[in-house]
């Protein structure tokens, strides 16, 4: 990862394991529009799955719901691979685990903080 954008990257992962979902979103958004990126699908997987949680915190159930089944159709391409988010697959079954549980619960207020996947940077980006 070029180093103009991995202090970006990095504060992106803290911000959201520290569950501060809109500043991860601005962290991702400046990554995703502000830079020439090798791969700019999983950048933006990792913005929607951060506002699909920000709409949570927010009981916006609907926002959430569209949110997550954009952010999970760009994270599945990446299950089994080698990403600079190298626990990726416990983040996809977490992401599902989220989504599915919003539609199950019609009150968003209910919905289970401890689905939330923690992000795990590579060491050495």
């Amino acid at each position: 990862m070029k180093s103009e954008f991995k202090n970006i990257f990095i504060k992106g992962i803290e911000c959201f394991n520290q569950k501060k979902y809109y500043a991860a979103h601005e962290y991702f958004e400046e990554m995703w529009t502000g830079y020439k990126l090798d791969d700019k699908l999983f950048i933006q997987a990792l913005l929607q799955l951060s506002v699909a949680y920000f709409h949570i915190s927010n009981s916006n159930r609907n926002g959430a719901l569209g949110l997550f089944k954009k952010s999970i159709s760009k994270l599945d391409r990446y299950l089994d691979t080698y990403q600079d988010i190298v626990n990726i697959n416990s983040v996809i079954k977490s992401a599902h685990e989220s989504y599915n549980s919003v539609i199950e619960n019609k009150d968003i207020d209910e919905f289970d903080w401890s689905l939330t996947p923690e992000l795990e940077a590579r060491k050495n980006l």
